[in-house]
């Protein structure tokens, strides 16, 4: 599925979140407060947005995703970075061999989350910074009934008209694999990441919550 739309994505993902898109991920991206010369993990990197981020920001970036037609897409944009075909569940990567990560819109994507989660912890040094972007619920009833209008009626429309009809219909649906602000921090300290903050765009239409890898004991 993602190989497939991924000529159009960038386009598709510009014109649905109205350009806001590339706010969160500057946003992410600031938030991992990149010395220059980090090393960043972008996670399941798609066309490579939060890679472009941290290359302006001075670092070194490294993108793995398991979608070949994605890593085309990336590659044609980044041709000077490091981009690996892996399984976000088993990163070809070394332990603490990353400064930060940085993941956007791909939790609900994993089949088993908790295992990135941990490969994750796994590849990043003590104290390194994660920043993961994605999708929210609107906590107002009259910001959640708009938005899921939009969400579930609309995004699915569009992206049938310029993409792919199945792809767009799953974007609103795979919502359902997405854990609440509570599972997700149970999650991430089991992996070992704590210091756990969440922040919110768009009357909570998205969120951006970061952690930090504990120092080994």
């Amino acid at each position: 599925m993602f190989d497939r739309i991924a000529p159009r994505y960038d386009r598709l993902n510009g014109l649905i979140s109205l350009g806001a898109h590339r706010r969160w991920k500057r946003a992410a991206v600031a938030e991992l407060a990149l010395a220059p010369g980090a090393v960043v993990l972008d996670l399941a990197c798609g066309t490579g947005d939060l890679a472009a981020e941290a290359a302006r920001a001075g670092a070194r970036a490294v993108g793995v995703d398991l979608s070949a037609g994605m890593l085309r897409e990336a590659r044609r944009r980044l041709p000077a970075t490091t981009l690996v075909r892996a399984a976000g569940e088993a990163l070809p990567l070394a332990d603490a061999s990353v400064d930060a990560v940085a993941c956007g819109f791909a939790l609900r994507n994993f089949v088993d989350l908790a295992a990135v989660l941990r490969e994750v912890a796994r590849v990043l040094r003590p104290e390194g910074r994660v920043a993961l972007v994605e999708i929210d619920r609107p906590a107002s009833s009259l910001v959640r009934r708009a938005h899921g209008l939009y969400f579930e009626r609309l995004v699915p429309l569009v992206g049938a008209l310029l993409s792919d009809r199945f792809a767009y219909a799953y974007l609103p649906s795979s919502a359902a694999y997405l854990p609440d602000a509570a599972a997700l921090g149970a999650l991430l300290a089991a992996a070992g990441l704590g210091a756990v903050r969440k922040r919110t765009f768009m009357g909570g239409a998205a969120q951006l919550v970061t952690a930090v890898r504990r120092p080994a004991c």
